[in-house]
């Protein structure tokens, strides 16, 4: 049984990584650490110089940044340096506005913006800015998660540096709750997942509902509107429901879509995100809000299922970090489909099955930046965990003598991020490589 203790650190852990985002958590930690940096310049910047990871690049290339009407790095760091609010953190872009956006463009027409490759620091999550003007300058950097400053400086002069933060992940979660520590936060298994989300009272859970409003509420915009490839709008269209029906799985898939088709292109909309990503937060909540609904499941049973799907995906990115060559949609689509499990009526045992079933489907597939296109991963992920569930539910499931799967769920969990974070170092080269030479 979890202590009190336990279950303190879990909650703290789930606020942690559980926090609204406004755009795509790359171009927005990278607009972050330009407003940290204006702000401890004092001043607008007449010279901007960037060092980013090879994974904040990728992601940052193809995306739209909200507001805008643009797309990639320039216009979100011209925005960080005019109006980014660095206390509002992965919502930093929060005041943009049409006259900020015009200004942004004549920031990044003086070629006042230089963003080089950070080679040296091993880093996947690495953003450091050093902000120039009238003689002075001030740098800000960002290592291992979103919102994590390990140093600040003003000429020369460290204002707070790696060996003083303690790895603090900075978030806007509950003050209550307090800030994590990296290295104090709960070792998970996915029993511990399981017993925290099922046994801790529900009350203490109510929190995570917020993810279900903010999420739909994005999904909603993305079926008003027309965003990106409409992915979501075509599955709700005449043609979509006359292929693909009006049944709980096409409305897990639409749903979902739906708000990735707003976010990846620009949308002005906040959504919850999990462990630095919001395409995470989409694909950990709105299938198994979706399913909950069309199969009349208690306001206990959602909340239970959304902290069970939300909490598994936190324990996978635990161990493969917050960036990687692995497709976030394979670790977020694996927890949905635990919480899909759950709300069908399964056992731990068989929301281990669906976990098997997951990592057997989907390794291997890789992230190629953050971009519109996403929507079609994550359907892909999300129909396999709907899958998944159906086959776990029923005791079926893929077993040790295939593939990389282990008796033990936990280990079949390790070398699914022993891939993504190692196994797939080489492919990461290769498609960064790829996406920077196109012609």
């Amino acid at each position: 049984m979890l202590s009190t203790e336990e279950k303190n650190a879990i909650i703290a852990l789930i606020h942690q990584e559980v926090i609204p985002a406004i755009g795509c958590t790359e171009p927005m930690a990278v607009a972050l650490c330009v407003a940290k940096a204006t702000e401890i310049l004092g001043r607008k910047p007449e010279q901007i110089d960037l060092r980013l990871s090879a994974n904040i690049l990728k992601n940052a290339m193809g995306v739209g940044i909200p507001g805008t009407g643009m797309i990639g790095l320039p216009i979100a760091i011209a925005l960080g340096a005019l109006i980014g609010r660095s206390e509002l953190e992965l919502e930093v872009l929060h005041d943009c506005n049409k006259e900020a956006v015009e200004e942004g463009k004549r920031f990044i027409d003086e070629n006042r913006i230089d963003i080089k490759l950070e080679e040296e620091d091993p880093d996947k999550l690495f953003i450091n800015v050093v902000c120039m003007a009238d003689g002075h300058k001030a740098e800000a950097r960002i290592k291992t998660h979103h919102t994590n400053f390990v140093y600040l400086a003003k000429d020369g002069q460290e204002i707070k540096g790696e060996e003083t933060t303690s790895n603090v992940a900075l978030t806007s979660g509950d003050a209550n709750v307090g800030r994590a520590v990296e290295d104090q936060e709960p070792v998970l298994t996915l029993s511990k997942v399981y017993e925290f989300a099922t046994e801790t009272d529900v009350e203490d859970l109510r929190f995570i509902l917020e993810a279900k409003r903010l999420n739909e509420e994005a999904a909603a915009s993305g079926l008003r509107d027309n965003y990106g490839h409409q992915l979501g709008k075509t599955m709700c269209s005449p043609l979509g429901r006359g292929i693909m029906g009006n049944s709980i799985f096409s409305k897990v898939l639409s749903v979902t879509s739906c708000a990735c088709d707003a976010r990846m292109a620009g949308a002005m909309i906040p959504v919850m995100s999990n462990s630095g990503s919001g395409n995470q937060g989409i694909c950990a909540t709105l299938p198994v809000v979706v399913f909950a609904e069309e199969n009349h499941n208690t306001e206990e049973e959602l909340i239970r299922a959304l902290i069970i799907s939300n909490l598994t995906a936190i324990y996978i990115k635990q161990n493969l970090g917050s960036l990687s060559a692995l497709c976030g949609c394979v670790v977020a689509s694996t927890g949905s489909s635990c919480g899909i499990t759950y709300l069908m009526g399964g056992t731990f045992e068989q929301i281990c099955y669906s976990v098997k079933n997951m990592i057997a489907n989907l390794t291997g597939m890789i992230c190629d930046g953050a971009k519109p296109s996403c929507a079609l991963k994550l359907t892909t992920g999300v129909g396999t965990a709907v899958m998944s569930a159906m086959l776990a539910i029923q005791h079926k499931y893929v077993t040790s003598a295939e593939g990389i799967i282990e008796d033990d769920v936990d280990r079949s969990i390790r070398n699914l991020t022993a891939i993504g974070s190692k196994g797939m170092d080489e492919t990461d080269r290769f498609v960064l490589d790829i996406m920077t030479h196109k012609c």
